[in-house]
């Protein structure tokens, strides 16, 4: 006998939840991390931008769109369902442009290229998981 959509919530809703907290948690603070590495200026981002050809002044930009955008997905509630959408599409963008970057200098290694795309897969399934509304 097959279980309706509300018995099939109500058993996994648990599972869900902790799922939906270890995808975001690990988002949160990927890019958290990042973006203030990228505002404090540290050498080795300030050198990979500069090297991809990118002006330094982005970290401080890129570093405080990441933050925001952490805070946003962290404490995104119903009322700013909106802001919470917009910080998921920004690291979007964010991670598709680094790998794009990197792809399209030519010479990266390939975990260059590969590790924003996994993050992304990351920020998938967070938000899936939210909008789906099971956690």
């Amino acid at each position: 006998m097959a279980m309706s959509a509300a018995e099939m919530k109500k058993k996994y809703m648990p599972m869900a939840k902790v799922f939906y907290w270890i995808e975001t948690l690990l988002v949160v603070s990927l890019m958290g991390s990042g973006g203030v590495m990228m505002l404090i200026g540290s050498p080795a981002n300030v050198q990979g931008m500069t090297d991809l050809g990118y002006p330094a002044y982005l970290c401080t930009i890129l570093g405080v769109a990441k933050i925001l955008g952490s805070i946003a997905i962290l404490f995104g509630s119903k009322k700013f369902r909106t802001l919470k959408e917009w910080a998921y599409a920004g690291f979007t963008f964010d991670l598709l442009g680094a790998s794009a970057s990197y792809a399209l200098h030519g010479g990266e290694p390939v975990m260059h290229i590969a590790a924003p795309l996994i993050i992304l897969i990351f920020v998938f399934l967070s938000r899936q998981q939210w909008r789906t509304g099971w956690m």
